[in-house]
Formats: C-alpha cells, sequence, structure tokens
C-alpha cells in the first residue's frame, strides 16, 4: 500500500508568520502523498472581537451561534486557507485549499444539544476518500480547514483535529497512512515543566498507566483519544510533537500505534 502523510497544525503556528513559513516548507519538502488539516481558532477570535462578535467558549470549547459561524467560514475558509494555499504554490507544492463541502468531501451531523448547545458545530459522519483521492491522483494536495457541512446547505464548525483523524481513517482504505499532529511542544511530556521529558513512545498498555499516573489529563485526555480512534479505524502511526518531527533529523516526539 502506499503511504499517505495527513499533518494537523494548531493555532500558535498559524499565528507567527514566521513559524508558518518554516512549517510550511517543511510540509512541502514532506515525501510522498500529503494532507494538510488547519484550524484558526485565535485568529477567528480576533476578527470577531473587531467585528464587535463576542467569542464564547466552554472547556476550551467554541460555541458557535450564526454570527461566529460566519467568522469562521471567512476566517478559516477564506484568509487563513487561502494565505496557506499561496505559500505553498510558492514552494512549488500544488495545494487546493477545501472545506468539507467542497466535492462532498466530509459530511457531519450537527451535534445534538445536551447540557450545552454548541450551535453550529458537526460531528464527522462520512469521509468521501475516493473523491478526495481523485485530487490526489491528479497530483493536488489537499489542504482542509475545520469546516464540514451537513449536506443540506448547512456548513458546521468542526475540530481539527477530528477532521485530521477521520480523514486520516477514510483514506486508510486505499492508503497506509499516518497523522502527525504539530503543536508547540516536543511531545507527550512525562513533566510538563520539562520540555525534553518526551515520552517516545505510547501502545494501549503504556497508555493506561500514563492515565493512571495523570501523566495524561486535561486538553491531552480528547486529542489521545481521538488518537486511539483513529488507530483502530485503521490508522497505521500517529506521531505528536513540533513541526521539526517532519525531517528525519528529529526522532524527539512521541510515537503512538496499537
Amino acid at each position: 500500500m502506499e503511504k499517505l502523510s495527513i499533518v494537523k497544525i494548531g493555532g500558535n503556528i498559524i499565528e507567527d508568520d514566521t513559524s508558518l513559513n518554516a512549517f510550511l516548507k517543511l510540509f512541502s519538502n514532506l515525501e510522498g502523498k500529503k494532507i494538510l488539516v488547519h484550524g484558526g481558532g485565535k485568529r477567528a477570535t480576533y476578527v470577531a472581537s473587531k467585528l464587535g462578535i463576542e467569542s464564547k467558549m466552554i472547556d476550551g470549547r467554541r460555541i458557535t451561534d450564526a454570527d461566529t459561524l460566519e467568522v469562521i467560514t471567512m476566517v478559516y475558509g477564506g484568509l487563513v486557507n487561502k494565505n496557506m494555499v499561496a505559500k505553498l504554490q510558492a514552494l512549488n507544492t500544488n495545494a487546493i485549499g477545501l472545506t468539507g463541502a467542497d466535492v462532498n468531501s466530509i459530511k457531519s451531523d450537527k451535534r445534538p444539544v445536551k447540557e450545552i448547545d454548541f450551535g453550529f458545530v458537526g460531528d464527522v459522519k462520512n469521509v468521501a476518500y475516493n473523491a478526495i483521492d481523485k485530487l490526489i491522483q491528479a497530483d493536488f494536495t489537499p489542504v482542509f480547514c475545520a469546516i464540514t457541512h451537513d449536506g443540506n446547505g448547512q456548513l458546521l464548525n468542526t475540530n481539527a483535529d477530528t477532521i485530521a483523524s477521520q480523514v486520516a481513517v477514510g483514506m486508510s482504505a486505499l492508503y497506509e497512512t499516518s497523522i502527525y499532529y504539530c503543536f508547540e511542544l516536543n511531545g507527550v511530556l512525562e513533566d510538563i515543566n520539562d520540555k525534553n521529558s518526551v515520552v517516545k513512545h505510547i501502545n494501549a498498555n503504556t497508555y493506561q498507566e500514563l492515565l493512571d499516573k495523570g501523566i495524561i489529563a486535561d486538553g491531552m485526555l480528547p486529542k489521545l483519544e481521538n488518537c486511539f480512534d483513529a488507530l483502530r479505524g485503521g490508522v497505521t502511526t500517529i506521531n505528536m510533537g513540533n513541526t521539526s518531527m517532519l525531517t528525519q533529523e528529529n526522532d524527539n516526539f512521541t510515537k503512538i500505534t496499537l
């Protein structure tokens, strides 16, 4: 099976031009077939405040009312996505910017209201991997922003980590898929105050030990749960660390396998 790399980058890299340019150079040099997934929450919060729209968060998750959805569509699907695509073109990577509505690639259901009404937030239900593969086979590099659709004309704000893992699961029907979650830290850390205390390898057994010791907690919990869901769905390996893990030289990051 041919290999496919799915790389997800978060807000802090997107917000800093120097970091973003350095990352996109690494991404464009990555060999083989690849897909980029990005968020843009910090930029969306900034633009919303300039427009006088208050950003509401509960447990780190954004409440997406109709006004906020408009901002997210403009910022994720327009400003952030198209800037990245333009920068990738300059690096000779023939990128195509997408939401989940494009080529009907990622369909979601609007999250049901339980204790909290998250508004126009989508939970991924279906990835049209054959449609995405047509773009890849035409030598395009898909760049997905964190927006999906419900198939009835409604766009939905969707967690970018989830999009990366669900697209990887879908594409694993055709490829040997690996996910790279790029963020500021070097990986999953034994000690949050020691940036070099990277846990190099996590599998299902060591994951339970790290949970019991409280090393994996807070924001890392949903990230890691997401990872094991993806691995059980057919993804080969998941890597977490800073952007230098995209080079052959760096082995100081966390690799997650079943």
